[in-house]
């Protein structure tokens, strides 16, 4: 009986997380604008203090991509950073003033690697969302 209410607890409470990450995505697309679409897939994680979280994906050649990365419900709260499948940085919006998106133009086809994690001067836990959006 104890493990049914504590499996009850925890289900209840990681839902009302991931509940958390929806709004958080509501909030981020904002920053999309009318000219990008998403690229359908889900970018979240919920972190706590210094975790970093790690997303995959690949940037086709000749495609403009807008990352968005957010947490929480003001801008600012999420840094990003984009390798390539060499780890050599790409790009870091803690250049500029943790800007929550940023548009890239890719000449030929990647692979990145797009770690994120809290800026600790603003938070300490929360979900961070990132939305992968290319040019229609």
């Amino acid at each position: 009986m104890r493990n049914l209410i504590l499996t009850v607890l925890l289900s209840f409470i990681l839902g009302a997380a991931f509940g958390q990450c929806d709004t958080i995505a509501s909030v981020c697309s904002k920053h999309i604008g009318d000219g990008f679409i998403s690229d359908g897939q889900l970018y979240r994680a919920l972190l706590y203090e210094d975790q970093v979280a790690e997303f995959n994906a690949t940037f086709f050649g000749g495609s403009t991509y807008r990352l968005v990365g957010c947490s929480g419900f003001e801008s600012g709260n999420l840094i990003y950073s984009v390798f390539d499948e060499k780890r050599n940085l790409l790009f870091t919006n803690s250049d500029y003033d943790n800007a929550p998106y940023w548009d890239f133009k890719v000449e030929s086809t990647m692979q990145v690697i797009i770690e994120a994690h809290l800026d600790q001067n603003k938070l300490d836990s929360g979900c961070a969302v990132m939305l992968i959006n290319f040019e229609k």
